[in-house]
């Protein structure tokens, strides 16, 4: 009978392990379809303009040079992506035939669940001050699009028995040469001075290529957008609005830190990795969690190849034509990083870990191990916000702090039709009885107004007013 279960257990494994590579090759398939995505929308603008009657053409006549401007544009953010997905080392092998694995339920959960293409990554990895700094913001939806764009699965519905135990240093190639390209596979993709891209990873091979629904070359869009947010000069006004906030109140709370023994600090949802490396520059230990894929990519890409400041150029803002002041507002360019991660003062105990946070941080190691929690675009992740609660104040040292900033825009309130999702909506009033109720003290509270990945150019801002608190963690008395 033993033997049957362990023969059970490790046809499951496999299973789930399947299940996971073909979901990762489905996001890499995502950002390798960009190019041909971007230049399909080319292509239709190409069309409108072909329709109108010659005079009106002859009132544009600037159009075909911005058309090819376009395509000069997506050819280097094409350019970007491609060097990203050639420094990137798969944690899973991606050669392996998932097709014939075949299992009724896991089936079941993958046409059921199409939208939680992100699986989760099960590692947690270490970072230095060496500048091999392994990472991965949040995934809240971009902007006021809170549908799949950039919808969070859960890993509830596919156990994982894999553990979490960190694994030092990135495992990430060096990139020796930035004219060192991967080719985007089958898609004769070339930089502005025509260099082919060329790629030496088995993984990027055509035939395991995937032809992706729309929805996810938009979460590669999505996630350009936040790399302004988080690592370009362009979005200081936007890091200011939501991480400056959080790094002085961290900063008052703990004011006599210690270097040999500094307080340790969590921030789940840390896509980009920006908020995570701050606050080890405040002097924490500090430790970011990411569940989504197409964020640790692009995440661990920026924090451990990057060798100067404005090493990159994107173009975030091509893929909307709607509310541009100008042509030169929608092409321009956007210099990336606008810091030198490795050379930003990070200290000591600065790491990444991926996962689901659910998963992760729901494991008796890990009660009353942090300081502090801080929690930025983060809570409406949730399809059970009580839930996440309930696993920070466990957590959570006793006098610990939960700073916590953002909106309720829950991710999961519109999916219809699946009967084993689930969606907890709570007001902001309900979200601090939760917390009341969990052993919280309410501090500091206050509503911030800021914005979320938004063109600062744009005719149309969309703005949020976010709750802003800190809460702490009461202490037990005893008698």
């Amino acid at each position: 009978m033993e033997i049957e279960e362990d023969e059970e257990r490790r046809r499951q494994r496999k299973l789930e392990e399947a299940l996971e590579v073909k979901s990762l090759r489905r996001i890499i398939s995502a950002y390798l379809n960009y190019p041909e995505a971007a230049e399909e929308d080319v292509r239709r603008y190409e069309k409108s303009f072909k329709k109108l009657p010659p005079a009106h053409k002859a009132l544009l006549p600037h159009y075909p040079s911005k058309f090819q401007n376009l395509r000069r544009c997506i050819s280097l953010n094409s350019y970007f992506i491609f060097t990203m997905l050639q420094a990137f080392e798969p944690p899973l092998d991606m050669s392996q035939d998932v097709d014939g694995c075949k299992d009724p339920h896991l089936e079941n959960f993958e046409h059921g669940h199409c939208h939680s293409e992100e699986r989760n990554a099960s590692s947690c990895q270490s970072a230095s001050t060496s500048g091999r700094m392994c990472c991965s913001n949040h995934a809240q939806a971009c902007s006021q699009e809170k549908s799949n764009i950039m919808s969070n699965p859960t890993t509830e519905e596919v156990k994982s028995e894999q553990q979490h135990e960190p694994i030092f240093g990135s495992g990430a190639g060096e990139v020796e040469n930035n004219n060192e390209i991967a080719e985007c596979c089958s898609n004769d993709v070339a930089d502005s001075n025509g260099n082919a891209f060329s790629s030496p990873h088995d993984w990027l091979d055509p035939s395991l290529q995937l032809n992706v629904p729309l929805v996810d070359v938009d979460k590669v869009r999505c996630i350009i957008r936040n790399i302004v947010r988080d690592w370009a000069a362009e979005g200081e006004k936007e890091r200011n609005q939501c991480y400056k906030p959080i790094l002085e109140e961290l900063d008052a709370q703990f004011p006599n830190r210690s270097k040999e023994s500094p307080p340790a600090c969590l921030v789940p949802g840390a896509g980009l990795g920006r908020l995570a490396l701050e606050i080890s520059c405040l002097g924490f230990i500090s430790q970011g969690n990411e569940f989504s894929y197409y964020m640790m990519i692009c995440s661990s890409f920026i924090l451990n190849h990057t060798e100067t400041t404005g090493q990159w150029t994107i173009y975030p803002w091509i893929h909307s034509n709607c509310n541009s002041l100008s042509d030169n507002d929608q092409l321009r360019p956007v210099l990336i990083p606008d810091i030198h991660p490795a050379s930003a003062g990070i200290t000591e105990g600065f790491s990444m870990c991926g996962g689901d946070f659910v998963e992760v941080y729901n494991d008796s190691s890990q009660i009353g191990v942090w300081d502090a929690v801080v929690t930025c675009f983060f809570i409406d992740t949730a399809h059970n916000i009580i839930e996440y609660i309930e696993i920070i104040s466990r957590i959570l040292k006793e006098g610990g702090v939960w700073i916590n900033f953002g909106p309720l825009l829950y991710h999961f309130a519109d999916m219809y039709g699946q009967e084993d999702d689930m969606s907890i909506e709570l007001s902001l009033e309900d979200v601090k009885k939760i917390a009341f109720h969990y052993g919280f003290e309410l501090e500091k509270e206050q509503t911030i107004e800021t914005t979320y990945t938004t063109n600062p150019r744009s005719m149309m801002q969309n703005h949020y007013h976010a709750a802003f608190w800190t809460m702490r963690k009461k202490r037990t008395t005893t008698t």
